[in-house]
């Protein structure tokens, strides 16, 4: 399966919070699925991880999960930024998460997220334990 990983999955990994093990047993199924994260994951995984003073962290999400993993980073050009606003308008969610479906629209990915605001679109998403299940 292709799977567009939200931000809140490594999230959950890198600040060993609540479902940290759901995320982890997801991760680990590269050999199963194909992982993209969105750039914008990429770069507010950095932006949090920079102002919590934690480079390390950073640096070895990078090597363990784009780097090594295999996971691909996927971007939206300037000429598909129309669809986050219509996304945004037409199912009520903010930039981040419109920005995430319009990826998963865009290379037809399957996204995972504990978010629970993508079940109002079409697209809808799958948690971790529902891709493993």
């Amino acid at each position: 399966m292709r799977l567009l990983v939200d931000t809140n999955i490594i999230l959950e990994v890198i600040l060993e919070q609540a479902k940290a093990s759901e995320a982890r047993a997801l991760l680990a199924k590269s050999d199963e699925h194909e992982f993209f994260l969105s750039d914008f994951s990429l770069h507010s995984i950095g932006l949090l991880l920079f102002r919590r003073k934690e480079h390390r962290l950073f640096r070895q999400f990078l090597n363990d999960i784009v780097l090594h993993a295999g996971t691909r980073v996927a971007s939206l050009p300037a000429e598909a930024m129309e669809s986050v606003t219509e996304t945004a308008q037409t199912f009520n969610l903010d930039f981040d998460d419109a920005y995430q479906h319009a990826v998963a629209e865009k290379y037809n990915l399957t996204l995972v997220s504990f978010d629970t605001d993508f079940d109002r679109t079409r697209r809808g998403r799958k948690t971790p334990a529902e891709v493993l299940s």
